[in-house]
């Protein structure tokens, strides 16, 4: 059996529901992932920072198709096969990147996904998961 594991450990979460975790500046509600020791907006009229959980569905801003391998030092699973890279605004307030699960062919700009953990490689009988996109 394939024991899975995260790729970085501390940035996402699957228990209870895919999620990545972040921080919310308290003053003037700008998100951030990963954390963040202070709020980087100007116009914030004071920095205090909150540990803040981000997923459940969003909205595709914008999409790029990976055709080619990514360089060393990134991991794949071989075959090499091409996939789409998205950016998405959470309903919950974050603009993240992340690969979808779905083939490349399936993306239009505008399309509703959902956060979820899936496997990005398998190395030495283990499944490293990370944080992916899955159309509704």
């Amino acid at each position: 059996m394939v024991q899975s594991e995260p790729c970085v450990a501390g940035l996402f979460a699957a228990e209870g529901g895919a999620r990545v975790l972040g921080s919310k500046c308290a003053g003037c509600g700008t998100p951030y992932f990963p954390q963040a020791a202070s709020c980087h907006n100007p116009a914030c009229p004071g920095s205090k920072m909150e540990p803040c959980e981000f997923g459940g569905r969003g909205t595709v801003w914008s999409y790029s198709v990976a055709n080619f391998p990514p360089p060393s030092p990134h991991k794949f699973d071989k075959p090499f096969k091409p996939y789409a890279i998205a950016v998405v605004d959470l309903d919950s307030g974050l603009r993240l990147v992340g690969q979808m699960v779905d083939p490349p062919e399936a993306m239009t700009v505008g399309a509703a996904v959902n956060l979820v953990i899936d496997t990005l490689y398998h190395e030495q009988d283990k499944a490293f998961t990370s944080w992916k996109f899955k159309l509704v």
